[in-house]
């Protein structure tokens, strides 16, 4: 009766993980957020930039040093076409992101949106335990490339992986988003080459 137990239980959380698991890559949809001064920021302003999209908690000590990072690489890479953004969804006000901002010295467009927006931006389910921060990284055609996971993702936001990504996204042609050749492409394309 355990071993039954234990097994549903397992089938259970494996299928809320399929369930919650988002599709990559894929459109990034519009996404908008308020910064303290009440300005909306509209995430398709940034289309033709490489954009580390992250999700964090004023209170969370990881998505402090999460947001000096990317602060870090907006002045390495932003003259070659990178934008960080950054949105803040634990229960704030503005003058909480305003203090944030100020605190960590965040240039970069951060401002708050609803957890409810958060998640269904991140193909996410509202119900389940998530951790912070998150993030995905979107290229220069709006596509969501990379995008951090709730559970077990320990990589995702290691300094090295991160900036290789982004630097990999960077190198890419402007308007063009490199497609895995299937096996039959790359059988033809070697019959044209001869």
């Amino acid at each position: 009766m355990r071993r039954t137990f234990t097994w549903l239980f397992a089938l259970a959380v494996l299928a809320l993980e399929l369930v919650s698991a988002a599709e990559v890559p894929r459109k990034a949809p519009e996404y908008a957020f308020l910064m303290p001064n009440g300005k909306q920021v509209l995430l398709s302003h940034y289309r033709g930039k490489v954009v580390a999209f992250g999700f964090y908690f004023t209170t969370c000590p990881h998505c402090q040093v999460m947001c000096q990072y990317m602060e870090k690489l907006s002045g390495q890479l932003g003259a070659r076409g990178f934008q960080p953004l950054g949105v803040a969804f634990n229960e704030i006000s503005p003058a909480m992101v305003a203090d944030f901002m100020r605190t960590y010295k965040i240039t970069f467009p951060f401002g708050f949106s609803p957890r409810e927006t958060v998640y269904e931006f991140l193909q996410e389910n509202p119900n389940a335990r998530g951790v912070v921060p998150q993030m995905v990284l979107i290229d220069r055609r709006g596509v969501i490339r990379y995008q951090s996971r709730h559970e077990g993702d320990d990589t995702f936001f290691r300094e090295d992986v991160l900036r290789s990504r982004i630097e990999e996204l960077l190198r890419e042609p402007v308007g063009r988003t490199p497609a895995p050749a299937s096996k039959t492409q790359k059988k033809s394309d070697a019959r044209r080459a001869h």
